[in-house]
């Protein structure tokens, strides 16, 4: 009985779910260091699934957890902006390749949106699913906002884009050894392209210039499908 209310207290106080949030985070990342760094234990995806696990045994709804949790949620967004410094230490070389960077950026983010309505046409996906997973490719707080915009569901876009992130890393290494990709200016553009953060962080242990192009990947692609997601919506007749 005791225990019970000290749920119902602590259950209740915003600071609870910080908590709870960092310290899932924080087991995580010992687990992965222990497990030799691999992307199926990415931190983020582990501590996802313990939350995860812990709303559905306490039977604690997600509107409950997001308003003890917003403030990490809000610090989404400065976290992506500090992504510039490694860009502006790389300027120089970025402005030599923006037009090939551009045109690059522009056709994946294409490819990832049109091929993603296809299939989930092909498989008799509804248009509420398909508007969730249309921004999958996408960093999850302007998934999120992309998905609030077009009539998706912001969770369930922010959970695709992070699955897409963890298969992105999983695979990258494959990829780039097939396609013999040396380049940590070409893997580290791939990554953020294909995988968002989960991959300009997997870019970031490559090394820094791989990182800042990975940045730079996912903040074009961010902007390039938030004009090219509700348009596409439209072109297929989603609604």
């Amino acid at each position: 009985m005791e225990l019970t209310t000290f749920w119902v207290y602590f259950n209740a106080r915003p600071l609870f779910w910080i908590v709870i949030t960092l310290g899932a985070y924080l087991l995580a990342s010992v687990l992965n260091r222990k497990a030799g760094g691999t992307a199926l234990l990415h931190p983020v995806l582990v501590a996802m699934l313990m939350i995860i696990l812990l709303l559905t045994l306490s039977g604690t709804d997600y509107d409950t957890y997001f308003e003890g949790a917003q403030f990490i949620h809000f610090l989404l967004g400065p976290a992506t902006v500090a992504l510039a410094v490694p860009l502006y230490d790389h300027r120089a070389r970025i402005r030599r390749m923006l037009l090939p960077l551009l045109v690059v950026c522009l056709s994946g983010s294409l490819t990832a949106v049109v091929t993603t309505v296809l299939i989930g046409q092909l498989f008799g996906a509804s248009d509420t699913l398909l508007l969730s997973m249309a921004p999958k490719s996408v960093t999850s707080p302007i998934a999120i906002g992309i998905s609030e915009q077009i009539g998706g569901f912001p969770s369930l876009s922010a959970g695709l884009s992070l699955t897409t992130g963890v298969m992105g890393c999983l695979l990258a290494p494959l990829v780039f050894r097939v396609l013999k990709v040396r380049s940590h200016t070409s893997s580290g553009f791939a990554l953020g392209l294909a995988a968002h953060g989960f991959g300009t962080a997997y870019a970031m242990q490559r090394s820094t210039l791989a990182g800042a192009f990975a940045g730079l990947a996912m903040g074009m692609t961010g902007i390039f499908s938030s004009v090219l997601i509700p348009l596409i919506s439209q072109l297929f007749g989603l609604n």
